[in-house]
């Protein structure tokens, strides 16, 4: 707890020098994120009787990494301010596959069904709150990834600086309502990561 106090204060101390949002990882229950964000405000109320200054628009939200967030996201999505999923974690605890592992590897799966759930239960939740939901993981930048995100209504894609020019372009050559189709179609209909990618040859063509 005091480590954390410490990197609280630290980042209230420079919340009135830019836009600052904070994000807490690898929440797994509800009352994990009431707790640390119960610190922030006990450590933004001694800084202010100390009269250090500190911003009063700062977004407070989680990482979407562990499955059981996921699943009870309509939940968080009522005390969070926006939802950042961490794909990377999110599909190696999904699949119970570490992707460093030569052995189970093949499990790493971002198109299978069962994370594209639990991606869509996260956006549709921020939305329904009038949230917002980002992604930063690998799979943000993935151009195959990309339009199936697109249909389900991602808000933010962050990614390395080598893949936005590309997932840029790859953007302005898609249908919005033809991938909403295509993502619907892959959340209801396919069982399996390769069916994902099969259904997609009828809404993309990446040449």
């Amino acid at each position: 707890d005091e480590m954390f106090r410490t990197q609280l204060r630290a980042l209230l101390r420079a919340s009135t020098f830019g836009n600052l949002r904070i994000m807490f990882p690898m929440i797994a229950t509800l009352q994990e994120f009431r707790d640390a964000k119960a610190m922030l405000l006990e450590e933004k109320a001694k800084l202010v009787s100390e009269g250090v200054e500190v911003s009063e628009d700062i977004q407070v939200a989680i990482m979407i990494e562990i499955p059981a967030a996921a699943v009870i996201a309509d939940r968080f999505a009522k005390e969070v301010d926006f939802f950042s999923i961490g794909t990377n974690d999110l599909i190696q605890y999904t699949m119970a596959a570490d992707r460093m592992n030569e052995q189970v590897s093949y499990l790493y799966q971002p198109y299978n069904p069962s994370i594209l759930r639990l991606i869509n239960n996260v956006i549709k939740a921020a939305h329904a709150e009038g949230k917002w939901a980002g992604m930063c993981g690998e799979m943000a930048g993935d151009q195959q990834a990309v339009p199936l995100l697109v249909g389900m209504g991602l808000d933010e894609f962050s990614m390395s600086a080598t893949s936005i020019l590309r997932t840029r372009s790859l953007m302005k050559k898609l249908d919005t309502a033809k991938m909403e189709e295509y993502a619907q179609r892959a959340l209801t209909e396919c069982a399996t990561a390769e069916e994902v990618l099969e259904l997609q040859k009828e809404y993309v063509d990446f040449d």
